[in-house]
């Protein structure tokens, strides 16, 4: 083993419990090799088969990895220890959160019109005057809005659909860089992760197309402001994404517009593509507010059902304060002016950020959204660089499963002066990295 950490146990679920808390504890850190089964089993005093139980239950819920000659080792992202960015260091300018500028998001009053008291809204659990707001938002961008839902956000809704579609050791079609917590999510869930690569315009179809061949069930994309490639579907990327999809019409299509009404690029969606199974779902926490853990999501019947049968049986519903807030926030016209400021703002940041890059000699992706992606061959030695000189960027490790090394660079609150110097900044830092690292 590559750590000194001591895995006990006399049965199986004795030593996945043990596996489970050295990893959760940070004793058995990612790619900590665990011991060949026969060799723990002698140790342990238990048969090999005991072990190769708990060895499989492992795997199965996403903690470790088999590497075939290169034996079980502890998962880049096991499903215990989600990949939490590091702590930003004082001083620092944090660009690597995602997160949007605190002077463009709307005051949060929540309403007093609801009495106190104990109720159940089991029996209706949407408001009938946000449910015709979002069918407006929704449908505006041509999504059909025949069925519609509401979650604790995007990544509630996608885990509990996928949670209620899939099995452990299903397959599931992830963008490659993606959203770290998505990749997370989907390692939790015990499911397989394919990479399927992206660029300015989103999923590429022939790496689709190679991953509906490898079986997988679901397919997890963004048709614009995709984290953290920044790509957006042109009308012929969609159309190419939907005539691979229509070949497998018993995948399960969830889109991610997470960045909706901010992203700076038109939606082109796949939920018109004719699809058998598909969800469009969207968030708002980037555009009114973080503390809103709430998100709308439209979709086929049998997802509709799944989704909110698995509500019922858990939370039962989204809050109707929360409901009441999001309401007359998406229906209040001086938000509605503020998010289109946003909308101009962020564009404006990132593209500036992007143009004193390229004066630079550095290329940068990102045609929608917050973020840049920067390809770079040596991500720590940038961001290191750029933190000796005040800024703090997300290292792509996060973000990556078999593309190549970048850093995304959150330009939400990056105003253009700034990005002439930490452009200035960027292209140093290459430059000695490149004569450290051998060019």
């Amino acid at each position: 083993m590559a750590t000194q950490y001591e895995i006990s146990g006399t049965t199986a679920k004795g030593i996945t419990r043990s596996v489970e808390q050295g990893v959760a504890e940070s004793a058995l850190a990612p790619g900590a090799a665990l011991p060949p089964v026969r060799r723990l089993a002698e140790e342990l005093g238990v048969s090999p088969g005991t072990v190769a139980t708990a060895y499989k239950e492992l795997r199965r819920r996403g903690i470790v990895v088999t590497l075939g000659r290169g034996g079980t080792v502890v998962a880049e992202a096991p499903s215990v220890a989600s990949r939490r960015p590091p702590k930003v260091p004082d001083g620092l300018r944090d660009l690597a959160g995602g997160h949007p500028d605190p002077a463009l998001l709307p005051a949060l009053v929540p309403p007093s019109r609801l009495s106190p008291g104990v109720r159940s809204h089991r029996s209706s659990p949407r408001l009938a005057r946000l449910e015709s707001a979002v069918r407006e938002w929704l449908g505006a961008d041509g999504v059909p809005v025949e069925q519609v839902t509401f979650a604790h956000g995007a990544l509630d809704f996608v885990g509990r659909v996928l949670s209620a579609e899939l099995r452990p050791g299903d397959a599931v079609a992830m963008e490659d860089p993606g959203y770290h917590h998505l990749l997370d999510l989907v390692a939790a869930l015990g499911l397989r992760t394919v990479p399927v690569a992206v660029d300015g315009e989103g999923m590429r179809p022939e790496e689709l197309r190679g991953a509906l061949r490898a079986g997988v069930r679901a397919v997890v994309l963004s048709p614009r402001a995709q984290n953290p490639f920044g790509g957006a579907f042109s009308p012929a990327r969609r159309d190419a994404l939907a005539e691979v999809l229509r070949e497998a019409q018993e995948v399960l299509v969830l889109e991610n517009d997470h960045a909706s009404d901010i992203s700076s690029a038109p939606l082109r969606s796949l939920a018109t593509a004719g699809l058998s199974r598909w969800a469009h779902v969207r968030t708002v926490s980037k555009f009114l507010g973080t503390d809103l853990r709430w998100a709308a999501a439209a979709c086929d019947p049998v997802t509709l059902a799944r989704h909110d049968g698995r509500l019922l049986l858990t939370s039962g519903w989204v809050s109707h304060l929360l409901q009441e807030t999001v309401h007359g926030l998406l229906t209040d016209p001086a938000t509605g002016a503020l998010v289109a400021r946003a909308r101009a703002e962020y564009a404006l940041r990132r593209s500036a950020l992007a143009r004193a890059l390229g004066e630079r000699g550095v290329p940068a992706h990102g045609g929608s959204g917050m973020n840049l992606w920067v390809p770079v061959r040596d991500e720590s030695a940038v961001v290191n660089g750029l933190r000796s000189r005040g800024w703090w960027v997300a290292a792509g490790a996060r973000f990556r499963l078999a593309s190549a090394p970048g850093v995304r660079i959150t330009t939400a609150g990056l105003q253009p002066p700034e990005a002439v110097r930490l452009a200035s900044d960027f292209a140093a830092v290459l430059s000695e990295s490149e004569a450290t690292y051998g060019g």
